[in-house]
């Protein structure tokens, strides 16, 4: 497993003070189910650290992978097989609430209707037939939801008891096998002649305040942790003076990782 954090080329140091010429704007968006109903809303990301480096870092780790005497401990096919349980029990948990929601505002709306007439007026029987109705189906749906959230809770507590395992097994190998990363780094952004940046992206996804770089090629680097998996992002990009170069991370040009 690639390391998180290695410090790129503890080179940010050497980067400086100086401005380039040129400037570099990404923007971090990705589509995602809607909260408030069907279909997807995209939602801009922030607090997402954008890396801007003159170097490919994927390049620098594949070899070093594959020149380990070892390969990298494999994900067991049971243990994606648990997750995707996770998954299932979890939408099916989330489903279950808001169906849960959705009938409560119902009998809530049906309850201030009612109190518009007396009880003896046709239109208050119907609707309290109609309330006896929803009410019924509501305590059917929260002990589907009460179930559905205990399965999750079990399945995830085993899921996650996995991972930890094969976690420490992958870190320690990580560790091993790119040992030398930090100074391949340091040792290409010098040989680049360019800067290496860093910045975050603010509320409306988007970082460029710290991304101003001599003209060159570079690589985007940036990270996304979801429940079970991360977006990963390393975007090749050719930087010229005139306008800011613009740079979209969205689902289409990220990889979709297994996250332990």
């Amino acid at each position: 497993m690639r390391p998180r954090n290695l410090p790129i080329a503890l080179g940010l140091l050497l980067a400086g003070a100086a401005c380039g010429p040129a400037e570099v704007v990404v923007t971090v968006q990705i589509e995602t189910e809607n909260p408030a109903g069907d279909g997807t809303v995209v939602l801009s990301l922030s607090n997402v650290e954008i890396q801007l480096l003159p170097y490919d870092r994927d390049q620098v780790f594949d070899s070093l992978e594959a020149a380990h005497p070892t390969p990298e401990p494999p994900i067991p096919g049971a243990l994606l097989g648990a997750r995707a349980g996770v998954a299932a029990a979890q939408e099916r948990w989330q489903i279950g609430e808001r169906r849960w929601n959705n009938l409560h505002d119902t009998l809530e709306k049906i309850t201030e209707t009612m109190q518009q007439h007396s009880r003896g007026e046709a239109r208050y029987v119907a609707l309290f037939q109609e309330f006896t109705e929803h009410e019924a189906q509501l305590e059917r749906v929260e002990a589907e939801t009460r179930a559905a959230f205990a399965e999750f809770s079990e399945l995830q507590r085993v899921s996650l008891s996995q991972s930890d395992s094969l976690r420490l097994l992958r870190d320690a190998w990580s560790d091993e096998a790119f040992a030398d990363a930090p100074e391949i780094f340091l040792a290409k952004l010098r040989a680049s002649g360019l800067e290496a940046r860093v910045d975050t992206t603010d509320p409306s996804g988007v970082a460029r305040e710290n991304l101003k770089v001599k003209p060159g090629r570079y690589w985007v680097h940036a990270r996304y942790e979801l429940h079970f998996t991360e977006l990963y992002w390393n975007v090749p990009v050719q930087v010229e003076r005139g306008d800011p170069v613009q740079v979209r991370l969205t689902r289409e040009n990220a990889q979709e990782r297994i996250k332990l």
